[in-house]
C-alpha cells in the first residue's frame, strides 16, 4: 500500500527520536503550542548530499531563529553513530537519530523500490526499474567531473570527501539506501504548511534540496499567515 505524501494543510504526525547532542528524546510535542518547526528528514551518513545539506542547515537555522522558527534534522542512523560523526561539529542545529526510518514512514517520505518494469504497480517515486533509475545522470552540487548515475555519484563524492563507511553506515545503506529526503515546515499548532520532497518528479532531481532562501521564504510566509 502506497501512502499519500503529506501536503500543506495536513496534521503533522507525532514522532519521538533519540537526541544526538543532548540527553533523552526529541518529540513533536516539544514544539507544538510553542513555536513553528523546520523538520528535515535525511538518509544515513553514507549519503554525501545529505551531509552537505546538514552542514547548510546551520545557516538555515540562523536565518529562521529571528522568525521564531526552530530547526530539527532527523538522520536515518543509530544514535551512537550520529554522536561520533557530529562530536566535533559546531552546528547549532538540533539533531535526532532514527535508525529505523520511522519518521520517514510516518511522514510518507518514500523509499524507492526497484522492480521489473512489467511488475510496477506504483509510479515514481515509489517504484522504478533499476535500469531506468541508472539511466539518469545527476550532478546537483556541480562537484562531479561529469554527471553520473545516483549510486556512482555517491561513491565519487564519498571518495572526494575521504568519508570512511562504518559497519553502521553499511547496514543503513543496505536497508534504507533508497530513502528520499523530506523537508517540512510545521506551524505551532502542528499543521504542515510547506514541504519539499527530494526527487519528487524524477530521479534526475535526486540530491537537489531546497535553498536557504527557499526555506526562509516559506518560513516568512508562515509567520505572515499566523
Amino acid at each position: 500500500m502506497i501512502n499519500r505524501t503529506l501536503a500543506a494543510g495536513d496534521r503533522a504526525p507525532e514522532f519521538t527520536v533519540a537526541a544526538v547532542r543532548e540527553s533523552g528524546n526529541i518529540t513533536l510535542a516539544d514544539y507544538r503550542g510553542h513555536q513553528p518547526l523546520f523538520l528535515g528528514l535525511y538518509r544515513g551518513l553514507h549519503c554525501p548530499f545529505c551531509r552537505r545539506h546538514l552542514a547548510v542547515l546551520d545557516l538555515v537555522r540562523r536565518r529562521l531563529e529571528p522568525l521564531g522558527v526552530a530547526t530539527l534534522a532527523v538522520v536515518n542512523t543509530p544514535a551512537d553513530r550520529a554522536r561520533m560523526y557530529f562530536r566535533d561539529s559546531r552546528t547549532g542545529v538540533r539533531l535526532g537519530a532514527d535508525p529505523d526510518a520511522r519518521v520517514h514512514r510516518a511522514y510518507a517520505v518514500p523509499q524507492i523500490e526497484f522492480v521489473e518494469s512489467a511488475a510496477r504497480t506504483a509510479p515514481w517515486p515509489h517504484q522504478i526499474s533499476i535500469d531506468e533509475f541508472l539511466s539518469h545522470r545527476i550532478n546537483p552540487t556541480g562537484e562531479l567531473p561529469a554527471p553520473a548515475n545516483p549510486f556512482e555519484s555517491n561513491d565519487v563524492l564519498n571518495a572526494k570527501d575521504g568519508f570512511r563507511m562504518t559497519a553502521e553506515d553499511e547496514a543503513i545503506r543496505a536497508r534504507y539506501g533508497t530513502l528520499l529526503v523530506g523537508n517540512f515546515l510545521i506551524d505551532r499548532a502542528g499543521v504542515i504548511r510547506w514541504r519539499y520532497l527530494e526527487g519528487e518528479a524524477s530521479p534526475a532531481e535526486i540530491g537537489r534540496f531546497p535553498t536557504i532562501d527557499q526555506i526562509v521564504a516559506a518560513a516568512s510566509d508562515l509567520r505572515e499567515a499566523a
